[in-house]
């Protein structure tokens, strides 16, 4: 429809009555305030609900954005289906005997550390909110005559070597730290627990193999001899022992001499776990013991590797080693279960790319159950894909799948 001349002078002049547009005419009075009405000031007013954008600046600030709660430690295989026994979970750590910090950072020391361990009972650590690598100035050490110790690290504390020391340290054949028995290599206390934390570039290079009384080769992050020990949701990385010599080994674990010959218990922990962060010795990557029983259940090893060479006992002209590129267990009559775990991309540049098991009187015995073990190399010798095997039966105990 076409508007005439007089139509759209007419339409001009309505649109100035109403203030639309700039037409030169005097500015309108705001209208008068009535009660219940809001007052007119200098201030602009809110704008409507959903409607900021018409040009009224909201006065209401978005709600903050929360931050997310940090990440706490979850190791081991989370598929794994293998039943856990009491003895073997983790212990009620809700009344503590000893805390490491007081809530910050700073306050979580090596010192700290340490001296909770010499004191022995079970101790947490508060060091704020926000996941803690705590570097040892010492190796922490553990009195013989302790009943039992937990170190539990709320899956936010690091413990770390530095790259230069053992973490943690129990010997009840050490003088140094009490004698409690003449027969110190059977003795049940005392009761070791390590849970919820991570053990980080621990090291034993340079401790002298022979002289086991004292320290014993092996064990890069933690060394166990007498008494009893667990480890349950723990993770290891990076850490070492000497790349050469037969029998030592352990970079994460090496345990001697257990009461009544253990078992140690494995539960819910990773060993390695990612390309660059897995655990290196000349026997047993992750771990290593002579004469011990060991249940390892619901855990992870990868990437850990036995990187010495000439194997057991050594040839001529080389250091030994090379075996069990993560568990390595020699003695007589002992036995090793392992369950509902993966084992994968481990490497021994002897035997065993995954587990090496020797029954020196062929007592002893392996059983593999609902575990995968895969791409294990072994570069010289193996019984099965990455396992060498010498036991009670010509082969190890195998439910679910065969390793590949």
């Amino acid at each position: 429809m076409r508007l005439k001349a007089g139509s759209l002078l007419l339409v001009a002049a309505l649109l100035a009555g109403c203030g639309g547009g700039d037409t030169g005419g005097e500015e309108q009075p705001p209208p008068a305030t009535t009660e219940g009405a809001a007052a007119t000031t200098d201030a602009p007013t809110e704008a409507p609900a959903g409607k900021a954008g018409l040009g009224a600046a909201p006065t209401t600030k978005p709600p903050a954005t929360k931050k997310p709660p940090p990440a706490v430690l979850r190791a081991g295989n989370p598929n794994g289906k293998a039943s856990v026994p009491a003895e073997a979970r983790a212990v009620d750590v809700s009344k503590p005997d000893r805390v490491v910090g007081n809530g910050t950072p700073a306050s979580c020391t090596s010192k700290a550390v340490v001296s909770a361990v010499a004191a022995g009972g079970v101790i947490t650590f508060s060091c704020g909110p926000d996941p803690i690598t705590i570097t040892l100035a010492q190796t922490a050490k553990i009195k013989n005559s302790t009943r039992k110790v937990v170190i539990d690290g709320g899956g936010k504390v690091t413990l770390s070597g530095g790259g230069k020391r053992r973490i943690i340290y129990q010997n009840t054949c050490d003088e140094s730290l009490g004698w409690e028995n003449s027969d110190c290599t059977n003795q049940d206390h005392p009761s070791l627990t390590v849970q919820n934390i991570t053990l980080a570039d621990g090291s034993s290079i340079g401790v002298d193999p022979d002289i086991e009384v004292t320290n014993g080769g092996g064990g890069g992050a933690l060394y166990v001899r007498g008494g009893r020990f667990k480890v349950v949701n723990t993770k290891f990385v990076r850490n070492k022992c000497d790349s050469g010599g037969p029998d030592l080994g352990g970079a994460a674990i090496r345990s001697l001499d257990m009461d009544n010959d253990g078992p140690v218990y494995v539960v819910g922990s990773t060993f390695g776990g990612a390309s660059g962060q897995g655990n290196r010795c000349s026997n047993g990557g992750a771990l290593s013991s002579i004469g011990v029983s060991w249940i390892v259940l619901n855990s992870l090893f990868s990437y850990n590797e036995a990187i010495g060479y000439g194997a057991n006992q050594a040839a001529n002209g080389t250091p030994g080693g090379g075996n069990g590129g993560a568990m390595y267990f020699d003695g007589n009559t002992f036995t090793v279960r392992v369950a509902g775990t993966i084992m994968e991309r481990n490497h021994a540049r002897e035997g065993g790319g995954a587990i090496f098991f020797v029954s020196n009187d062929l007592s002893g015995s392996l059983k593999l159950e609902n575990s995968t073990l895969r791409g294990n190399p072994s570069d010289e010798f193996e019984t099965l894909a990455g396992i060498f095997y010498r036991g009670t039966t010509k082969l190890p105990s195998i439910t679910g799948p065969k390793p590949s």
